[in-house]
């Protein structure tokens, strides 16, 4: 067995970072039955939506008591750093919630049956007047809350040009990236832009390693430019693991041996903790996931079947103070019970178990300690490595009573920046 025992012991100065407050409690499953949220737009498989004013997107999720339950959507909106805003309802929101959602199906010939709903956004009954932070809440006959997930509406007042550079700072040189960008406005003179602009950097698409708080650095005519050395800076991480259950009766890259029990069993190979590993470059989709079955041709959506997957991670040490967690979009990058991993003396491994729906899925390891993530002490980080970042550009002009989402701009690390 591979010696991983001083990964474990060494006090890691990469991959701490305090819990975020604007990721708990928003993007929430209260319910283990509820199972592959997805909310995206149209054109793409984000890891939440990131629309225009108008523009179409959808959520899809699936409920394991297949008994066609009620279900019901509301909306709330907040500020910029995701305090709840003063707005009332009929200032953001053209009709009404609080609506069924109406829109579902049984699925149809799987071993684990469920009940698949879908909700397009906007639709008859609601639209969306203003741009900025929204939480769509899911909420059951009972009126309990089932779900929430955040999203995000933009009118595009402002074009934003990103790139990210490798930091020039050598203590962080092989395992940071520095995320540069300008800002130029198209309909919209700024006032006071020191003040009333505020800019959010993220991660692909995470918003547990969210940047903000930064001021505007430049002024180049009418363009503000953002060109910081530390404060914008991000870790590299690593490139994640991944596996694929199209077909769950034959093992794919990364799956060891399936077993057909009462549902499929994957069993996934054991992983390696990377810390100290040489980087070396595999192409993943960033900690996202895909929905596909090709055991079956048709609808994915109600004919995917779901199977448990087991999740090993080798170690000959068991931590007493630090917890382990399987990370992805699979729950929105959610730690709790069911992705916490467990130790297993006798086999020297920690183990996890989930049940997921057919598909391709990105996932990787990280510690929990406290009110500390330790995202990258099992993965290790390198600046090398592919990442996307998001620029959410706010701004709040003066008599304005909420920060309106004028812009969005998009860089992804591959063409690293010296």
């Amino acid at each position: 067995m591979l010696n991983t025992k001083g990964l474990f012991i060494i006090l890691l100065n990469i991959g701490i970072q305090f819990i975020s407050n604007a990721q708990e409690g928003i993007d929430y499953t209260a319910k283990d039955f509820i199972k592959t949220v997805q909310f995206s737009s149209l054109q793409q498989n984000d890891g939440f939506p990131i629309v225009a004013l108008g523009e179409k997107f959808k959520l899809k999720f699936d409920d394991l008591n297949g008994d066609e339950a009620d279900y019901y959507y509301r909306f709330s909106f907040y500020n910029h750093d995701w305090t709840q805003s003063t707005l009332f309802k009929n200032e953001f929101l053209e009709g009404f919630d609080n609506l069924r959602i109406d829109k579902y199906t049984t699925s149809f010939n799987t071993l684990q049956t469920y009940t698949h709903y879908q909700l397009d956004l906007p639709n008859n009954n609601i639209q969306f007047k203003v741009s900025g932070n929204y939480v769509l809440e899911v909420y059951s006959n009972d009126d309990e809350l089932v779900f929430s997930r955040r999203f995000c509406i933009y009118d595009p007042q402002a074009s934003i040009q990103a790139e990210v550079f490798r930091t020039q700072n050598m203590d962080r040189f092989k395992t940071h990236q520095s995320v540069h960008f300008t800002i130029i406005p198209n309909n919209i003179s700024f006032r006071n832009p020191k003040e009333n602009i505020n800019v959010v950097l993220l991660q692909n698409q995470q918003w547990d390693r969210m940047i903000t708080n930064l001021k505007p650095q430049y002024f180049n005519g009418r363009a503000i430019e953002y060109r910081y050395e530390f404060p914008s800076q991000f870790e590299g991480g690593n490139e994640y693991f991944y596996f694929d259950t199209k077909d769950l009766r034959i093992t794919t890259p990364n799956i060891s041996y399936i077993n057909r029990a009462s549902l499929y069993e994957s069993y996934l190979n054991i992983d390696i903790p990377r810390l100290y590993s040489e980087y070396s470059y595999a192409p993943d989709i960033n900690g996202k996931y895909e929905i596909r079955n090709i055991m079956v041709p048709g609808n994915s959506d109600t004919e995917a079947d779901y199977g448990y997957v087991y999740f090993s991670l080798a170690s000959d040490y068991n931590l007493n103070e630090e917890e382990i967690f399987i990370y992805g979009n699979f729950n929105a990058y959610e730690l709790n019970d069911q992705n916490k991993m467990y130790y297993n003396p006798a086999l020297e491994i920690y183990e996890g178990l989930l049940l997921l729906k057919q598909g391709f899925y990105n996932y990787k390891y990280i510690m929990k300690s406290g009110n500390q993530l330790k995202k990258n002490a099992i993965s290790d980080s390198h600046a090398l490595t592919e990442n996307d970042y998001q620029v959410l550009v706010y701004y709040r002009n003066i008599g304005m009573q909420y920060d309106a989402l004028i812009g969005v701009g998009k860089a992804n690390s591959f063409e690293l920046q010296n």
